[in-house]
C-alpha cells in the first residue's frame, strides 16, 4: 500500500484518522469504503435501505473498522467529515444540505463520485467512455482490441467492477477502460482520462436529472480535465453541443452518416455497431494498436448478453434479446438494425416496463416499416398505446410469460421476436439482466 499512501499525501485528500463518508452501500460504495479504510481513513457508510447491506460487506466492515449507519440521513452523520464519496444513482441534491458548513468559518464537505475518488490513486492511462447507448459494447470492444495487442487491461467502472476494486487489487494494467455514466460524472472535478469518448446523446435518465441540459453538462464533464496531449472522440452529430464547452484535448469527430465499415468480418448486428467499432479503433490506436490487430479482435468478438443478442432460431423464428434497451432511442437503434437487413424479416416487438421518457411517436416510421405486432407487458401500457395504436396490431399482458402465449400465436417462419422494451425493468424484474434471462428461458422453452 506504500504507493497508494504516497498518492494520498500527494493529493492531500485526507489525513489518517479523518472521517470519510461513503453515501450508498452498493457495489461501488462498498469498494470505496474499503479503499478509504485501507488508506487509514475513519469510514462511515450511510445507507437508507437495510437490505442493501450484504452479509459479506458487514463482515468486512467489522474487520476494517467501518461504521455503518442505516436509515434516514441525519445532520450528525455528517459532522466532522472531511470528504463524502457518493455512490452512482444518488443525486447530489439529496444530500447537499448535509454537506454545507454550519458557519462561515466551517467549510462545506467536498463531494466525489467513487470513480473520481479511485482515479486519484492510479497513474495508469485511461480510456473513459460515456453516451446514452452503446457504451458497454464499445468498452468491451476496446478491451478486446488492447488484449489482442498483448496489453494488460482493466475493464470496469459502470460496466460492473468499480475502479476502487482495481486500486485495491494493486494489480498493474497497461490501460484502464472505463464505462462512465452521467451519474458518476456529475460531481467530477479532477477526473482525467487520456482518451474520452462521447458516443451519442439522447433523452435518458430524465427521471433522475432535472433536465436535458443537466444531463448533457454531466456527459461533457468527461473532457473537462483533458489537455492538448489527450484525445476526445465525439459523434459528429454533437458538433453544435461540443462548441458550448471549451475542450482542450485534440478533438476528433466520428461521422456516423458517411462512415464506411472498417472491419469486414464482424458478428455484431446493426449499423450502430459499425460506429461502435470505429470509435473503439480510434481510441486504441492512441495506445499503439494496429488496424490489423483490431480487426482480429472484431472478428472474434461476440454480441454481449442483452444487447441485440441472438438467442435461438426455432421453426424459422429468430429470438433476439435486447433487454438493455431501456430508452426509446435504443429501441430505435434496434428497429433500424432489422429495417436495414438485406433480407427483410418482420418483427414481433416485446416492449413495456417503467418508461423513463423519450419520443415514442418519433419511431412511427420504423414501427410501420418493420413491426407486424407490438406485444406489451408490464407497466406503461397507456404510453405505448397512445403513441402507436394506429400503426400496427397492439396487445397487452400483465407479464412476459403470459405475453409469450401471444408470441406463439402470431410468430411465423421468417419473423424476428425482438425483446427491446424501451423501458427500465423495475416493474417486474430486479434489473434488465433478469429480464433478459427470463426472455432467454421463454425463447428456449425451458
Amino acid at each position: 500500500m506504500n504507493g497508494l499512501n504516497d498518492k494520498l499525501i500527494k493529493n492531500k485528500l485526507f489525513e489518517k484518522g479523518d472521517l470519510i463518508l461513503v453515501v450508498g452501500a452498493g457495489v461501488s460504495g462498498e469498494a470505496a469504503a474499503l479503499l478509504a479504510a485501507k488508506l487509514g481513513g475513519k469510514v462511515r457508510v450511510l445507507e437508507q435501505k437495510s437490505t442493501a447491506i450484504t452479509d459479506k460487506f458487514s463482515a468486512l466492515a467489522k474487520e476494517f473498522g467501518i461504521e455503518i449507519q442505516v436509515g434516514e440521513h441525519k445532520p450528525e452523520h455528517f459532522e466532522n467529515a472531511v470528504l463524502a464519496v457518493l455512490s452512482p444513482g444518488i443525486h447530489p441534491e439529496k444530500i447537499e444540505n448535509f454537506l454545507k458548513g454550519k458557519s462561515k468559518s466551517q467549510k462545506d464537505i467536498p463531494l466525489m463520485a467513487e470513480l473520481e475518488f479511485a482515479s486519484l490513486f492510479t497513474d495508469t492511462p485511461m480510456i473513459a467512455i460515456t453516451g446514452t447507448s452503446g457504451k458497454t459494447t464499445t468498452a468491451s470492444l476496446m478491451a478486446a482490441m488492447l488484449k489482442e495487442a498483448d496489453k494488460k487491461v482493466f475493464l470496469g467502472g459502470n460496466i460492473g467492477t468499480p475502479l476502487s476494486e482495481y486500486i485495491l487489487s494493486e494489480k498493474e494494467a497497461d490501460v484502464l477502460v472505463l464505462e462512465v455514466s452521467s451519474f458518476q460524472l456529475m460531481t467530477c472535478q479532477t477526473f482525467h482520462p487520456q482518451v474520452g469518448i462521447l458516443l451519442n446523446l439522447g433523452l435518458n435518465h430524465l427521471d433522475w436529472h432535472n433536465d436535458m441540459q443537466e444531463y448533457q453538462d454531466a456527459k461533457f464533464k468527461l473532457f473537462s480535465k483533458q489537455n492538448a496531449n489527450d484525445l476526445a472522440l465525439i459523434n459528429t452529430e454533437l458538433k453544435q453541443e461540443t462548441a458550448q464547452y471549451n475542450l482542450q484535448a485534440q478533438v476528433k469527430f466520428v461521422d456516423s452518416k458517411t462512415l464506411q465499415p472498417r472491419f469486414k468480418k464482424t458478428n455484431l448486428l446493426g449499423e450502430h455497431n459499425r460506429l461502435n467499432e470505429e470509435f473503439a479503433f480510434w481510441a486504441v490506436e492512441f495506445f499503439g494498436v494496429s488496424e490489423a490487430c483490431a480487426a482480429l479482435a472484431v472478428e472474434k468478438f461476440q454480441a454481449l448478453e442483452n444487447r441485440l443478442e441472438p438467442v435461438i432460431e426455432k421453426d424459422g423464428v429468430l429470438y433476439v434479446n435486447d433487454s438493455k434497451s431501456t430508452t426509446a432511442a435504443s429501441l430505435g437503434v434496434a428497429l433500424e438494425t432489422f429495417a436495414n437487413l438485406s433480407v427483410k424479416r418482420p418483427v414481433i416487438l416485446l416492449a413495456g416496463g417503467k418508461f423513463k421518457g423519450g419520443d415514442l411517436k418519433g419511431l412511427s416510421t420504423l414501427i410501420k416499416q418493420t413491426v407486424k405486432n407490438v406485444i406489451l407487458f408490464g407497466d406503461s401500457r397507456k404510453v405505448f398505446e397512445e403513441a402507436w395504436s394506429d400503426l400496427t396490431d397492439i396487445s397487452w399482458f400483465p407479464d412476459m410469460e403470459i405475453a409469450f402465449k401471444k408470441v406463439k400465436e402470431v410468430a411465423q417462419s421468417g419473423d424476428v421476436v425482438l425483446l427491446s422494451p424501451a423501458t427500465a425493468s423495475y416493474d417486474l424484474y430486479k434489473d434488465y439482466t433478469k429480464r433478459g434471462e427470463h426472455f432467454r428461458l421463454l425463447a428456449k422453452g425451458i
